[in-house]
């Protein structure tokens, strides 16, 4: 790859990471206030299984619009992977703003009420995990934003690696391979 080929393949990554950004923000802010309307959190599921999705649409037009319909199956790797890098980071600092500044103990307290519900405390009681969901618990109320922030970031970064490679193996194009259809 050259060095601007490699340009363009970040420049369209950290565009692209930024709209994946906007699909997590929605993803865990209805997830957030899912905790205390069910809806929500189904939503909030939706958007997030929605990632790989989302992401092989904007490598395909990666791939039709600036590179002409080709991509290798290792360029398609690394730009979902810097899709997710600038995606995470972003999604890191949001999410530090908001446990600083905005949760004020909000997502502990409405997990532990929702682990300590009637059905939950139950089901938690049948599997034997009381005591791994309680130490859990006392572990999220103890950690700092900044921790918080960083072990999602790090969680992201990982899937990101690790769905990225099927996500480019279906979007990859020879230049012997003609298109399929106009949509793909």
């Amino acid at each position: 790859m050259t060095a601007p080929e490699y340009f363009q393949l970040r420049a369209f990554a950290r565009i692209d990471g930024l709209k994946l950004f906007l699909l997590w923000v929605a993803s865990f802010g209805c997830y957030v206030a899912g905790l205390r309307s069910p809806i929500l959190g189904v939503v909030a599921m939706t958007l997030a299984i929605a990632t790989p999705f989302f992401s092989a649409r904007l490598l395909r037009a990666f791939r039709d619009y600036g590179l002409d319909g080709i991509i290798s199956l290792r360029r398609g790797w690394a730009y979902v992977v810097l899709q997710f890098f600038y995606a995470s980071l972003l999604f890191a600092i949001a999410q530090f703003a908001y446990f600083t500044y905005l949760d004020k103990g909000y997502f502990a307290q409405a997990l532990t009420q929702l682990f300590e519900s009637p059905e939950s405390a139950e089901a938690i009681k049948q599997m034997g995990m009381g005591a791994q969901i309680s130490d859990s618990l006392q572990m999220l109320r103890t950690m700092r934003p900044i921790d918080l922030a960083l072990n999602i970031m790090t969680s992201n970064l990982m899937i990101g690696c690790l769905i990225g490679l099927p996500i480019a193996a279906v979007c990859k194009r020879n230049r012997n391979q003609s298109p399929a259809s106009p949509l793909g």
